[in-house]
């Protein structure tokens, strides 16, 4: 269940970080899709044109409006914040179908396509229309 106030978002943010520094990398992947499976869906909230205006991660969970795309960026920004070596190489895709999917690892791993699903699925078997590397983002997270 998604958290009802900021503080205890907060804090079950924070726990999901810490409680998967340690876990492989499969499971801790799987825990964060999950946990950002549970924010409530909401339509248009962030663009791909207007990157330089995205919320930093603390703001995207205060402002509480998470379409497809903000999930995904609040996916990246747990990945990044959680630092393990072995989850790199983040990148957001958009398919034609207006999907939003997180890449991780040279697409050996795709998050936020369904609940307790790691897509391990070759990219090209979508039709992406949007490509961005974390490196356009993640200066937000410092």
């Amino acid at each position: 269940m998604w958290p009802n106030n900021n503080d205890d978002l907060l804090i079950s943010w924070y726990s999901l970080r810490l409680d998967n520094t340690q876990n492989d990398i499969e499971q801790a992947l799987v825990a964060v899709n999950n946990w950002w499976q549970m924010a409530p869906i909401s339509l248009h909230y962030l663009h791909w044109d207007t990157v330089k205006d995205w919320p930093d991660p603390w703001d995207l969970l205060a402002d509480g409006v998470y379409c497809s795309l903000a999930k995904a960026l609040g996916i990246s920004y747990t990945l990044l914040l959680m630092n393990r070596p072995d989850i790199n190489d983040l990148t957001l895709l958009q398919t034609d179908e207006g999907d939003n999917l997180v890449q991780v690892n040279q697409g050996k791993y795709i998050l936020n396509w369904a609940p307790n699903e790691l897509l391990n699925t070759p990219t090209d078997k979508f039709r992406i229309t949007q490509i961005m590397e974390s490196s356009m983002f993640e200066y937000k997270i410092n």
